[in-house]
């Protein structure tokens, strides 16, 4: 099972480790694998809400997900928008950024330094607003229970996330914007902030957008397919499984390339802090990229999600405290390896919090409880 769906990631990996220590030595092959660690780390909250909507795939479906869908987000999210990011906050052109990675290395560093709070910003509040709608709505199942009760409540109030997140722009452009950290020393990026958390702010909105579109029309399908075979089943007709899960498969399968694409935004910017090198970047977040595709699917081939429920809590506060830490950044300058394990942190913990939690409805249950059961139970948390 664990070959069968991390197979194509192992051979990827072999193969780009390979290539980066043949074409760029060994500084690039430690790069490289670091990169893809990081991905892995950070984009572990990225497998876990990518398979709650996976499983809904059958099993063509999931290999699409996992060849056509690697090639978008790989030369989509982890190439062109470093790319992008660097040619836009730089007020370069992309293929000038690319020559300047190349050929002048001091200076695109410079220029990322310049640029990283504007990247910062619109990051950060991406993420943000991605944790806000989280933990502002009401949940069946809760895992911090003291925590998500109250805010759930909050949530009721209409604009409520819009509302905190530029509350928190607005904080950030006004202390750490500041002072924020440049390649000459510290200078005031207040409007420049401003101006990308706000950028930030109305992409999620945009993407937020699509992503309901696409939601929308996967529900009118499925309902429009079950009624077709209810009918056909009625009239004592042959049923085409294949025929009638194929428009709402590719809707879930645009829907999924939306969410995945957002969750991208932290690893492509936590790569930033480790190395400049374009290509370096495109190539270890490459890796990550299978790996979590791989992990996507076995958690849904596996059941986890079912059997560990609060696993998704714990991804969404990852990227909450990744969009906190992103913020700071504008001014202080924050290791690697903080951003890097703090959401493996959170997720263990979750993980945690719901073998205890099986635990408890199995004891409830007299030992015959289902693991599957959505029954909220105390996390001990």
């Amino acid at each position: 099972m664990v070959l069968k769906t991390f197979g194509w990631s192992f051979a990827i990996t072999a193969l780009g480790l390979a290539f980066a220590a043949w074409q760029w030595g060994w500084e690039a092959f430690g790069v490289v694998l670091i990169l893809s660690i990081l991905e892995i780390s950070l984009s572990f909250d990225n497998a876990v809400v990518n398979a709650g909507i996976l499983k809904k795939m059958n099993a063509f479906w999931q290999k699409i997900f996992l060849t056509i869908g690697i090639l978008i987000a790989v030369f989509g999210m982890r190439l062109v928008f470093p790319v992008a990011i660097v040619a836009i906050s730089a007020k370069v052109g992309p293929i000038e950024a690319v020559e300047l990675a190349l050929d002048d290395p001091e200076r695109y560093e410079a220029l990322v330094t310049d640029a990283h709070p504007a990247i910062a910003a619109f990051g950060g509040m991406f993420l943000l607003m991605i944790f806000l709608d989280f933990i502002f709505e009401d949940r069946d199942i809760k895992w911090l229970g003291w925590l998500e009760r109250p805010l759930a409540k909050l949530g009721k109030v209409d604009m409520l996330s819009v509302c905190v997140a530029l509350i928190a722009l607005l904080v950030t452009a006004m202390t750490f914007a500041t002072h924020a950290h440049t390649s000459t020393g510290h200078a005031d990026k207040s409007g420049t902030v401003l101006l990308a958390g706000v950028a930030g702010l109305i992409t999620y909105l945009i993407v937020g957008g699509l992503s309901g579109f696409f939601e929308n029309k996967l529900e009118e399908e499925e309902e429009r397919e079950h009624e077709e075979e209810e009918k056909a089943k009625a009239e004592g007709k042959p049923v085409s499984a294949v025929g009638l899960a194929g428009k709402a498969a590719f809707f879930l399968f645009l829907y999924l390339e939306v969410l995945d694409a957002s969750f991208s935004f932290d690893g492509v910017i936590g790569a930033f802090a480790i190395t400049n090198h374009i290509f370096w970047m495109a190539l270890g977040l490459g890796i990550g990229a299978m790996y979590v595709r791989s992990l996507t699917v076995y958690l849904v081939r596996e059941g986890t999600l079912d059997d560990y429920v609060y696993l998704e809590h714990g991804a969404h506060y990852a990227i909450g405290a990744l969009a906190v830490i992103l913020l700071v950044t504008v001014q202080h300058e924050i290791s690697e390896l903080i951003t890097g394990s703090i959401g493996v942190i959170l997720i263990a913990f979750s993980f945690w919090s719901s073998v205890r939690r099986n635990k408890a409805l199995a004891a409830a249950e007299g030992g015959s409880g289902s693991s599957g059961d959505k029954t909220e139970v105390s996390s001990g948390v």
